[in-house]
């Protein structure tokens, strides 16, 4: 049986508030800055309209933050909110407490208030609000006294209607506050729904776009036009993408059915009306209908020549020629931090062909070929090859083939001496360092091989 812990000290007091709602709003000018977290929350869990409307008038922090509130959604106690800013921007003089700046409805970890609030019980998340509350660089408009920070994520069942409502109410206060769209999450729904929000919103805020979708080509074409207008976009993240034939409906196809989708011919990445700004984040995750001739074509795009992140992940690199990545991890080199090649099928060959160019990343951080079938003198080759990247910290390379069994197994005792082989070479090298080995079958086991 567990025990509750007791209220706190600023719950009582805001219960104490909330019992009587014209008391709690004429005594909102002298409460200390520290009662209105909890007075909020409390009043947002009991729908006092009222108060919620007042607190958002007196608020005495810059940023309220409801994009962590639990359930927030399209209603009458977030509308109350809306109309309490709405009567802060209309003041020519502000409230002597409001200090607010930014309505930042983007997500952010389900236990932020109760943190906020004071609640010693619950443990750090590290999935906390962005702090940073600026808008996108290079923005032509002037600042406007309030801006609002919304998160395009059409991952939720029937988001699109807060979101519309969300822009349309912000586009009505033109000049009294700026909306600002970072990010644009799709997966999964018709296009038609993200095209009207797209068709309403400052494109060049967006930042960064996440798509998992079952398109057919000529939408996928479609897409890529509003992508060129994303003048500031910084990170592409593409998973799961699926294209449908142009006579079939969507709700018929099954995964063997799926069209290969033809980068080059729809979605050209170095026609300007693609893409406007260099990508910082490139990660392309279990895309499996790219076709060799895509990925040479992508690999050659002008725009993702400043990298600092590349990932493909379960991205079929078998027989692909290694030129167009070595090229691309050329121009790469000065900037790159972090590059996974992880279940791409790849060969020693592929990879001892990288790994002159694979030297010279010396801001390279973090790197996995994890899931890779290869042997045992490639990984101690690429030992010696990274040893002088002194920033590279996070390194998983696969199992060697040489260490499982005709039937797939892992044969221990062989594996204890390959590891027992690159600790040598690690202690050769004469710089202390962790590497960790992974397996390729089902669960996923990791051994460590460590020189300090």
């Amino acid at each position: 049986m567990s025990i509750r812990s007791p209220p706190t000290l600023l719950q009582l007091a805001a219960e104490s508030l909330l019992r009587d709602q014209a008391l709690a709003i004429a005594a909102l000018e002298y409460l200390p800055a520290e009662l209105f977290p909890q007075l909020f929350i409390q009043a947002y869990r009991s729908r006092r309209h009222q108060v919620l409307k007042a607190i958002t008038q007196a608020w005495p922090f810059t940023v309220l933050p409801l994009g962590g509130l639990p359930h927030l959604s399209l209603d009458e106690v977030f509308k109350a909110v809306l109309d309490g800013l709405d009567v802060v921007l209309a003041q020519d003089v502000r409230l002597r407490r409001c200090k607010l700046r930014v309505l930042d409805l983007r997500y952010m970890a389900p236990n932020f208030w109760k943190i906020w609030c004071g609640d010693s019980t619950q443990k750090y998340s590290p999935i906390f609000p962005v702090t940073e509350h600026r808008s996108s660089p290079n923005m032509e408009h002037p600042l406007a006294p309030v801006e609002v920070f919304l998160d395009l994520n059409f991952n939720e069942k029937n988001r699109e209607e807060f979101l519309m409502y969300v822009i349309q109410w912000a586009q009505q206060r033109e000049g009294l506050l700026h909306l600002c769209c970072k990010t644009l999450r799709i997966a999964a729904v018709p296009f038609y729904r993200v095209r009207k929000v797209l068709d309403a919103v400052q494109l060049d805020c967006i930042q960064q776009v996440d798509l998992s979708c079952t398109w057919d080509l000529p939408t996928l074409g479609t897409f890529a036009l509003y992508m060129g207008q994303m003048g500031n976009l910084q990170k592409l993240f593409l998973f799961h993408i699926q294209v449908l034939g142009e006579e079939e409906e969507e709700e018929e196809y099954e995964e063997e059915e799926e069209e290969e989708l033809d980068w080059e011919e729809e979605l050209d990445w170095e026609d300007d009306d693609c893409l406007q700004s260099p990508l910082e984040k490139l990660l392309i995750n279990r895309c499996r209908r790219l076709t060799h001739s895509d990925l040479e074509h992508l690999f050659q795009c002008p725009h993702l020549r400043q990298l600092k992140s590349l990932r493909l992940c379960c991205a079929s690199l078998a027989d692909f020629s290694p030129e167009p990545l070595r090229a691309l991890l050329e121009a790469l080199a000065p900037t790159l931090q972090e590059l996974y090649l992880e279940n791409c099928a790849m060969v020693d060959s592929q990879v001892e062909a990288i790994l002159p160019v694979l030297s010279r990343c010396h801001q390279l951080r973090e790197f996995t070929l994890r899931k890779n079938r290869l042997s045992v003198a490639t990984v101690e080759k690429l030992l010696r090859h990274t040893a002088g990247l002194r920033s590279l910290d996070y390194e998983y390379y696969p199992v060697p083939r040489e260490c499982y069994t005709t039937l797939g197994t892992v044969n221990w005792d062989r594996l204890a001496l390959v590891r027992a082989e690159l600790k040598g070479i690690l202690r050769e090298l004469g710089q202390p360092r962790a590497i960790k080995l992974a397996t390729d079958r089902g669960y996923i086991e990791f051994y460590e091989v460590t020189f300090s």
